[in-house]
Parts: C-alpha cells; structure tokens; sequence
C-alpha cells in the first residue's frame, strides 16, 4: 500500500493533496473544523492546553456533521475531525475520556514536556480510541526520529521556523526540514509515517513545494486567519491582512508570552509574531512589568489593540504576506489542492 492509499484509507473524506487545518489554540474550533473537513480536508479543533471546554466543541463538531444532507465517509464510529493538544499543559487523565466518547480520527500532539509524557498520552490515546491516528508535530530530525521510536506516529507534521505561533527557536525552514527527516527515516512507499508539511504555506505554489520536496500533505494556519469560521478578533484579522512582506514584520520571540502570560513553554519553543509596539519597547530596554502593564491596558481598546503601533499579539506566519482576503475555510482548501494541480501541470510543460 502506497502512502496514497494510506491516507485515504484512514481519512476516507479526503481529497488530494490533503490540506489540513492547524489546530491553532482558541481560534481552530467546530465552525473551522467542520468546514475544512467538509472541503475534503482534514479539520483539527485546538484544544491547546486547556481541555475544559473541548466537551463543547467536540459535540458542536458532532452537530454540524450530522446536520450535512450526506455524512462524511469515515473510519466506522470515527468523528473526521481531529484534536490537536499542547502537551506540557495539556491534563491527560481529562482528555482521555473526551478522546474515547468522541473518537476523532486524529490526535495531534506538540510539546510534551518529556518523551516519557509523549508516550504515556499515546498509548493512553490509542486505548481510549484504537482508530485515532497519532500525529506528533516536530520541528527538527532528532524530534521526529524521537517521535518514530516513542510514540510509533502515524503522521508527522514537519514544521518549518516560518510558522506562525509556538514552535521550536531553532531550526530550518521547510526547505531543508523536510527532505533531511524524510532521508533520516528512510521513508518509502507505504513504510513510516505521513509527512504533513507546515510552516510558510499559505498558498498553492508552496503547497507545491512541499509535496515536491516529499510531503504526502499541507498543514496550514496562517492563512486560516482570514476566514469567517475563525474564532478571532477583528483587529487580529485586520492585522492579518495589513502585514507585508512577512520575513521582516514577523519575529521568532517570548516577549509575547511574557505579557499574555502562556509563560509554560520550555526554553527551546517561541512563538513567530508581527511586530508591533510591545515588541519593539520590550527590545529597547523596557521592564518586563511596565510592558505587561501597558499590555493590559491595550486590551481594554478591544479591536483598537492590534496594529503595528499597537500592542496586541497577532500570531502568524513569515507567509503572512499572501494573506490577502477573507474567504471561506472550505473555500481555502479547494483554492490551494486546485492551485497545486495547476502548478505541477505548468512545471511539467517545462520540462
């Protein structure tokens, strides 16, 4: 069985090449879930580190589905939908039985605070829900060859240092990423995990890409920024689609943990963001608590808040700069596997 028929088999839904959404924390709920899936994608709810209200969005989830006219095909009893949690704050003994009465086809797992942590909410995972696939997401070839021999995953999501939000500090982008975990595991046809590409892919021609350089899919986030369903702010997604050239308006940095206070990540992640007052007050010297201060202050402006000389945080990616308008989550994801047929047919006439 070829890693085509792999995937199909275990997303039946789908349609190739797979677009997936990132289970991006408080902003990836049912709504954008849902409509990614329904799209022939592969939708993701983000728990993140709080699973208290994962309940309620699983079971909207579960209410949008089976209100569609025709049932998404799926694995029997599976919900095609998956769960993406942030392992270090993440409580294992309360997501287990969401896991077990839901059964989303996927669980994916970032930042275990251990690989002894990373083990004990797979094998959990996999008793709970036999049928959920594991999906680990990693940002380095140690992270996914660790990821291989503890945790056996299903699906590796490779992020490149262009994503937006939390991943590792230290790394390569996708160019490089990808083919050296691909060589590392000597995946072949049918043998080792999925590779699902992320990071700086907000559009068909970097989709591409990715699966040129060895991806069997895309993740993206940044892009599902700008889309009704997600659960943001509009002054986040003005911000969105104000920012060009996303190399030099986007930085890797904790300072925008510090002041919200998601001051858990180990010392090896930080989160890529756009630039805006905070940061720039934060690297010419400010104290910490004042520019925490001043922070708290910002949120009571609500969506006057963000903005490149505001000081509200606005997670997103180096791609950031193709994100041009709103449009629809499902939409998104048939404009980029269109986009990539097309692609590929011009580069082979130019051979």
């Amino acid at each position: 069985m070829n890693d085509m028929q792999r995937i199909k088999e275990d997303y039946p839904w789908i349609q190739t090449p797979v677009v997936v959404g990132a289970p991006m924390r408080l902003i990836a709920l049912a709504d954008m879930a849902v409509e990614i899936s329904k799209a022939g994608g592969i939708g993701f709810i983000g728990a993140g580190t709080d699973v208290s209200d994962l309940d309620s969005h699983l079971s909207s989830a579960q209410t949008l589905l089976s209100a569609l006219p025709s049932p998404l095909p799926t694995k029997p009893h599976t919900l095609p939908i998956g769960v993406g949690f942030i392992n270090w704050g993440a409580d294992l003994s309360a997501a287990m039985p969401l896991i077990q009465k839901y059964k989303p086809c996927a669980a994916w797992f970032f930042a275990p605070s251990s690989l002894s942590s990373l083990a004990a909410w797979t094998q959990q995972t996999r008793q709970a829900s036999p049928a959920t696939k594991i999906w680990v997401q990693v940002g380095s070839v140690q992270d996914a060859i660790s990821a291989v021999s503890t945790a056996d995953a299903d699906v590796l999501v490779v992020q490149g240092t262009d994503a937006g939000g939390h991943g590792l500090a230290h790394g390569a982008s996708l160019m490089s990423l990808l083919p050296e975990v691909h060589d590392a595991l000597s995946v072949s046809a049918g043998v080792g995990p999925l590779l699902i590409a992320a990071g700086g892919i907000a559009e068909s021609r970097s989709a591409c890409a990715a699966v040129l350089l060895g991806a069997d899919g895309v993740c993206l986030g940044t892009r599902f920024l700008a889309c009704p369903e997600a659960s943001i702010a509009s002054g986040y997604q003005a911000e969105v689609l104000r920012a060009t050239d996303g190399g030099q308006v986007t930085v890797r940095t904790k300072v925008y943990d510090h002041l919200r206070g998601t001051t858990g990540w180990a010392e090896t992640h930080n989160a890529r963001g756009i630039v805006n007052r905070s940061y720039f007050d934060a690297v010419g010297g400010m104290d910490v608590e004042e520019n925490k201060r001043l922070y708290e202050a910002e949120m009571e402006k609500g969506d006057e808040g963000w903005g490149e000389h505001a000081r509200m945080t606005a997670y997103a990616g180096t791609a950031v700069g193709l994100v041009r308008e709103v449009k629809g989550a499902g939409d998104i994801v048939k404009e980029i596997r269109e986009g990539v047929k097309v692609v590929l047919k011009g580069a082979k006439m130019m051979l």
